[in-house]
């Protein structure tokens, strides 16, 4: 068959985490021949100064030159809390609590405005060092959100991108109860055409690492049994928001 037209499509994507494993991962999908879509903010990292930061600056900008495609994860991992009640018709507001940066475990109240421009802040980063302009999508970490925060991030031209229940490929999850044998098995069992996989560039919390021990069998696994990688580009969900969100990206406060 002809894998540009028969194959089953699967859209890989992954969130920056501790960085260690991000050469050994970039490795794998070159070597496969695999696009992916990062979604990347600002982590603190095992080596270097974040995962946005100079220091990882090169390792971004070759993966834009293989052809992999980016997207916000919000700057500093900031995590939805809460919505704020108010009165009817009030501009919506936000609770949120950064995960990383130096305002790391801290609770603010943010308006859209300001969680825009969180959004926002890491696609301006990623194109600054990759010379390739992110997708106009963004990913709540831990998938967090609200219709209200989700439609404040269309408002400023960022939709959010999830993933399919089949597609958390569990890197999250501690090692002794949730081996990297038992996460591979379950994910090619599983894993359905259509499917958004999700899984991290390292976990701090997990002994054995997930990648690259599973992520290699699991694209020869499923290339055997007619799946293909693209990225979010291709997404037939995704592929009408991006065309009409094809222009610069929006102006950063200050810029």
């Amino acid at each position: 068959m002809s894998p540009a037209t028969s194959c089953k499509p699967v859209y890989l994507t992954l969130d920056t985490g501790h960085m260690a494993v991000a050469p050994l991962i970039a490795e794998v999908l070159n070597k496969h021949q695999v696009k992916v879509t990062f979604f990347a903010a600002n982590e603190r990292t095992k080596t270097g100064d974040g995962s946005l930061g100079k220091d990882w600056a090169p390792w971004w900008k070759a993966r834009a030159a293989e052809g992999h495609e980016f997207a916000s994860h919000t700057y500093d991992h900031t995590y939805w809390r809460a919505d704020v009640p108010g009165a009817s018709g009030a501009a919506p507001q936000f609770r949120v609590r950064p995960s990383a940066g130096p305002s790391e475990g801290k609770d603010f109240t943010w308006t859209a405005r300001q969680y825009c421009e969180e959004v926002g802040r890491a696609s301006a980063r990623l194109q600054e060092i990759t010379g390739k302009k992110p997708l106009p999508l963004f990913r709540a970490p831990g998938g967090k959100t609200s219709p209200k925060l989700l439609a404040a991030a269309q408002a400023c031209g960022y939709a959010h991108v999830g993933w399919s229940p089949a597609g958390f490929l569990g890197d999250e999850l501690p090692s002794d109860k949730y081996p990297n044998e038992m996460l591979l098995k379950k994910a090619l069992q599983n894993i359905r055409s259509g499917d958004i996989l999700l899984a991290h560039l390292g976990i701090w919390s997990r002994q054995d690492p997930w990648a690259p021990a599973v992520l290699e069998p699991l694209i020869t696994g499923l290339q055997s049994r007619g799946f293909c990688f693209k990225t979010l580009r291709e997404h037939p969900q995704y592929q009408a928001w991006i065309e009409a969100h094809a222009g610069p990206l929006p102006a950063q406060p200050g810029k």
